[in-house]
């Protein structure tokens, strides 16, 4: 295997591996830096090259868990070294204030299954039993609400989302929104 070629193939996938799982534009790339040497001198290694990616993301994965284990052992962080300081307690309030009437806003189907799925906690599996649905069926249809619930957000705010998918700041489009 030319090492060239393999980290030419993977680089970009690589990056992508870790955007997805360290906060820190830096250290991303010195974590590439520090993947690439051990695939320069690993990859002779490897001989079955259907073990070639998971190798490669394995050791990608090893070099973060590495990585999170050297910065933890350090105790002199300041608070502006974290990345996740917790909620933004306005912020939520501000969009939990908009569930109820965006539910509202869907289409009848959409808003009862939301409102006891969601809002009063009915368990998926009870509502599927108490409506005679399969409840395979169910779950695809709350993913449909949630995503239609998620358009009728979009529709309104221009949301922000952190690296673990969860929304880190919202801009309100214009004051045409006036379901929330």
């Amino acid at each position: 295997m030319d090492v060239e070629q393999v980290w030419s193939d993977y680089r970009s996938r690589i990056r992508a591996f870790l955007r997805a799982r360290v906060a820190n534009p830096a250290d991303v790339d010195d974590l590439l830096q520090d993947i690439s040497i051990k695939v320069f001198t690993g990859l002779s290694g490897v001989d079955d090259q259907s073990r070639l990616q998971p190798w490669l993301f394995q050791t990608a994965n090893r070099t973060i868990i590495d990585h999170y284990r050297k910065s933890g052992r350090h105790n002199d962080l300041h608070p502006d070294d974290l990345w996740y300081q917790g909620d933004d307690t306005s912020m939520r309030q501000d969009l939990e204030g908009c569930v109820e009437p965006f539910i509202s806003a869907l289409p009848r189907a959409s808003a009862d299954l939301l409102t006891a799925v969601d809002i009063n906690g009915q368990s998926q599996k009870d509502y599927a039993d108490a409506r005679g649905i399969p409840y395979s069926t169910l779950k695809s249809q709350v993913q449909k609400a949630r995503s239609e619930l998620r358009s009728v957000f979009e529709d309104c705010c221009r949301l922000t989302l952190d690296t673990r998918g969860s929304i880190a700041d919202y801009d309100v489009k214009s004051d045409r929104c006036k379901n929330c």
